[in-house]
């Protein structure tokens, strides 16, 4: 049947700071550990940086069995790790890294940014891997904003960053392992966005900015919107809004995490522990 969702529980992001960076975390919460497939999100900014300053402090660290997804909204945000991959992904673009089997990465500033400063609003968000998929080779995928397409909804009111997925004929620049749906949208006051498809989906539905409402009731920036089951939702903005939006498939298996690894079993965490130490994971200057 085509039940619309409608909010179940909102969710505040409780302020976190890291050192002079602006941070605010949704999940997890105190009344949610994880939204079903989507495990973590912390929104960092909207600030300035002045010149010079120290840029970001996420120096070298390790992960397995999950996956990054960066959003850069203001700003820019370099990439490092050991497999490979370096780029500097500027406002409106994205990273996707898949941790798998394990390496380590950097999130940091460039030369540039530190020197000069300016704007920075950044929003990362951890994904699960079943499983199967746990241990698979790690990747990343660094794009663009020019390479993220837009789709321009309710007669110019609406404005979809396709990532991941299909919408309206066109598809996302990320191959999901797992099938995530996964955008990121800004919606005019007036204007309103809908989402189908989601019936035995995990819905991620966070408000960046602004003010929105769904069946009449009404979700603040900074709050991770907890649905209730349905087919599609209806997202109207009370005023100018930006929001994160995404759906995945459940895993329906235990999660053990701790600190930057996300596996199914203690004993997996363990090991996770010992291959890094091990330089498993490569090393990084």
């Amino acid at each position: 049947m085509d039940i619309p969702c409608t909010i179940h529980r909102l969710h505040p992001a409780l302020r976190d700071d890291i050192g002079d960076l602006v941070t605010h975390r949704p999940l997890p919460g105190p009344a949610l550990p994880n939204l079903g497939a989507f495990l973590f999100l912390n929104h960092h900014g909207p600030q300035v940086y002045g010149a010079p300053n120290r840029g970001l402090p996420f120096g070298p660290h390790p992960h397995r069995g999950f996956e990054t997804v960066t959003f850069i909204l203001e700003g820019e945000l370099t990439h490092r790790d050991t497999g490979g991959h370096e780029s500097t992904i500027y406002a409106g673009g994205v990273q996707w890294m898949t941790a798998g089997s394990g390496l380590i990465h950097a999130e940091i500033s460039s030369e540039d940014f530190k020197r000069k400063g300016g704007p920075l609003e950044i929003l990362q968000l951890w994904v699960n891997l079943p499983a199967r998929l746990k241990m698979t080779t790690p990747r990343y995928v660094g794009v663009q904003a020019d390479q993220v397409p837009v789709l321009v909804e309710d007669e110019g009111r609406a404005k979809v960053h396709l990532v991941s997925g299909t919408r309206g004929g066109m598809t996302g620049p990320v191959d999901s392992l797992t099938g995530v749906f996964m955008t990121f949208a800004s919606i005019a006051a007036g204007g309103r966005l809908v989402f189908e498809g989601l019936a035995g989906r995990d819905v991620f539905f966070y408000v960046v900015s602004g003010e929105v409402v769904v069946e009449g009731e009404s979700a603040r920036a900074f709050h991770l919107v907890e649905l209730t089951p349905g087919a599609r939702v209806t997202i109207a903005a009370q005023q100018d809004s930006v929001i994160l939006f995404g759906h995945a498939a459940p895993i329906v298996e235990p999660i053990v995490s701790h600190g930057p690894f996300v596996m199914n079993t203690v004993g997996e965490i363990h090991q996770a522990y010992a291959d890094f130490r091990a330089g498993a994971f490569g090393a990084m200057d």
